[in-house]
């Protein structure tokens, strides 16, 4: 991260330098925190994606014209990079046969069933990208539909959708997955 930095001030117009510092300061670690669920948990991927995403936005910053918040500018390229990174993964991965390996969230651990929580990732990862994005960014992240709408570069009536799809498709998911463990809680009583 220092390297970005520095290299940006070597190059850069006070203005510009002073707004990109910003931006990393204020939105760096939600970045990461994004790309790491959109990515699948991978601590390593998280760290490029939002790396990756640093660049572009440094680079497109001069010419950012002000039209939505920057902070939803940037999130909307951190999903887009969350996005390459998963398509390339997915490729390298069946002509690779890599096995990605999954770190921890750089979020603290909340307390609770790791199961469960297991449980509620691989769900999460069997919905279709656009319905996780949408999911990820109102529920998980905190932003509000028209936020999420901005990031997505979707209308708010199509994120509403998506969230909608998502946690019907969550729902059915989960409660198959629930249906199985009271069973087997019923056995061991």
């Amino acid at each position: 991260m220092e390297g970005v930095i520095a290299l940006s001030k070597a190059v850069a117009e006070p203005s510009l330098q002073a707004r990109f510092e910003d931006l990393v300061a204020r939105h760096r670690d939600r970045a990461v925190r994004l790309a790491w669920r959109l990515v699948g948990g991978d601590q390593a991927a998280a760290e490029d994606v939002t790396q990756d995403a640093l660049v572009r936005a440094y680079r497109g910053l001069r010419g950012f014209r002000g039209d939505a918040r920057i902070d939803t500018w940037f999130y909307r390229i951190v999903v887009r990079q969350a996005h390459s990174y998963r398509r390339w993964r997915r490729v390298r991965e069946r002509f690779g046969r890599i096995d990605p390996e999954v770190a921890g969230d750089p979020a603290p651990v909340p307390a609770g069933d790791p199961a469960l929580r297991q449980c509620i990732a691989r769900a999460l990862a069997r919905l279709p990208r656009t319905q996780r994005e949408a999911f990820v960014l109102v529920h998980m992240e905190g932003f509000t539909i028209r936020e999420a709408a901005g990031i997505m570069g979707r209308a708010s009536g199509t994120v509403n959708s998506h969230l909608h799809r998502a946690l019907a498709k969550l729902r059915t998911e989960l409660e198959d997955a629930f249906e199985g463990s009271t069973e087997e809680i019923d056995r061991d009583t």
